[in-house]
């Protein structure tokens, strides 16, 4: 016999919302299971049962923002009151915004509606990494991008120092562990003489750099240049621009 599980967890599962969102909703009375309200949080539900958002709840994920930033050295991806490095979100300004996108209709909107409340980065980079950083209000996004079980790939461009073996490479294609788990197989390959192409579908704490330990190498530079069907493209180091609606990861 199927076991009932949490609404909340059917919806994340469905990639309707997060989790947080969806208690959020059910609190405004905004989910509707197989067509009525649902009362209470912690209600429960079979999976073949339908479960969907009330038409407020989707007007109101359509509002949430989410931008790409071109973060540079020095930027922290998350704020912590126990660095004092500047976190990426305070670079999400109008005079950051991108020149290309400042005059777009979608950036004059967020430009005149310029609420960063709720806008969070979904991912890290380390703060001596620069590149692509997404920082979204959107759980669904969040929720797609974060997490050792994410389908979306991730492609570095990585300065490195150091003589590289063919074994080596063959292991950080496959082969190698980190905090005691085997990582998942990866994509690296030779971009130039000095630089190595790495394409990722997990990140743990400065995963690339300690791979490249392990098989000798030492990091000078790291650049994320892409994350799923988004490139970082000609944004300048520093400014960002809106995620445009026909855009997906």
């Amino acid at each position: 016999m199927q076991e009932k599980i949490r609404i909340s967890k059917l919806l994340a599962d469905r990639g309707i919302c997060s989790r947080r969102e969806a208690d959020a909703f059910i609190e405004q009375g905004l989910v509707l299971l197989d067509g009525a309200v649902v009362q209470e949080l912690g209600t429960r539900a079979y999976p073949h049962q339908r479960i969907e958002l009330a038409t407020k709840a989707r007007a109101q994920q359509q509002r949430r923002i989410t931008v790409l930033l071109n973060k540079p050295i020095g930027v922290v991806s998350h704020e912590d009151p126990d660095r004092p490095y500047p976190p990426a979100i305070r670079l999400i300004s109008p005079e950051n915004l991108w020149q290309a996108a400042s005059t777009s209709k979608q950036g004059l909107g967020i430009q005149n509606r310029m609420v960063t409340r709720g806008l969070a980065p979904a991912g890290r980079l380390d703060i001596d990494s620069t590149g692509l950083l997404v920082l979204t209000q959107d759980g669904r996004i969040a929720r797609l991008l974060i997490g050792e079980t994410s389908p979306i790939e991730k492609e570095y461009l990585v300065r490195v120092e150091g003589v590289l073996s063919t074994q080596g490479l063959k292991l950080l294609n496959h082969g190698l562990s980190l905090d005691g788990q085997v990582l998942r197989p990866a994509k690296v390959s030779w971009q130039n003489e000095h630089q190595l192409r790495f394409v990722l579908r997990e990140g743990k704490k400065r995963q690339i750099r300690r791979m490249c330990e392990l098989v000798g190498l030492k990091v000078t530079g790291l650049k994320r240049i892409r994350i799923g069907r988004i490139t970082l493209g000609q944004l300048p180091l520093g400014q960002w621009r809106p995620l445009r609606p026909d855009e997906q990861f």
